[in-house]
């Protein structure tokens, strides 16, 4: 097993959500917790939470992950302590709204391609060469089951996920003649902020989102996070797909009315 004791971990997104149980399950195994998102205020109420309850070191980073030249020149500006990354999670994104693409709002799309495509590129450039200069990282994408199946609505960013998925495919080729590892964790419906963020504050819509079912939690999905990161060294786990139990597909699940 992977021991995380004193391990490095970088998660982007961190803020709420599932960015923030990866944060709470990583310190629990004893890692340092690299903290990134926007939400600076949230991110030092974590690192404090992370502290206190946990014993464990945290440092917090403003960053927009789809500004290139912010995301490089922070990773570059870290204090010395905290430059070796050996886990990167790449969890920072969103969903913008749920319309027929001929009817869609460019300044979403623009927002979802820039934050889940290529935020995700941007910091994977800077954090990558150092893991492969030490012979020593794993990189966990945080994808969807939008990315193996689109649903009416979903037209741009289920193509987000696709490309996560594309890009986790492409790299783990990049980095086969490495000791790095690669994988993504791809869940369904989880009840986050999620759906919020989707239809931009209208709360009694996003809850319609998982009415009837139990969906899954971030703190699901960071166990599989965790788990991934905590394998053998030389076992790789390349993807990881969970729903809840009552949610077959994108488009299928088994509500109570």
């Amino acid at each position: 097993m992977t021991n995380l004791r004193n391990r490095t971990v970088f998660i982007t997104g961190a803020s709420s959500g599932i960015g923030e149980a990866c944060a709470r399950a990583f310190a629990s195994e004893g890692a340092r917790i690299l903290l990134a998102a926007r939400r600076v205020d949230r991110l030092e109420s974590l690192a404090d939470s992370l502290a206190d309850g946990m014993d464990t070191e945290a440092h917090v980073i403003e960053l927009d992950v789809r500004d290139a030249e912010a995301v490089s020149s922070t990773i570059d500006a870290l204090p010395a302590e905290w430059k070796s990354i050996d886990v990167l999670v790449n969890n920072a994104g969103l969903g913008l709204g749920l319309g027929k693409l001929h009817d869609g709002d460019i300044s979403h799309w623009d927002r979802m391609i820039d934050t889940n495509v290529k935020g995700l590129l941007y910091v994977s450039r800077a954090v990558i060469p150092g893991m492969v200069a030490r012979s020593r990282g794993h990189v966990i994408n945080i994808g969807s089951i939008a990315g193996h199946e689109p649903y009416p609505g979903g037209n741009v960013y289920c193509a987000t996920k696709y490309a996560v998925d594309a890009i986790t495919k492409g790299l783990r080729m990049d980095l086969v003649d490495t000791p790095l590892r690669v994988s993504t964790v791809d869940p369904g419906l989880v009840e986050t902020e999620f759906s919020i963020v989707r239809f931009e504050g209208d709360v009694e819509r996003a809850s319609r989102v998982y009415e009837g079912l139990e969906a899954l939690c971030a703190n699901d999905v960071a166990d599989a996070v965790i788990y991934c990161a905590t394998r053998p060294a030389h076992v790789q786990i390349n993807e990881i797909v969970l729903t809840p139990t009552n949610q077959a597909s994108a488009l299928v699940t088994s509500r109570k009315t």
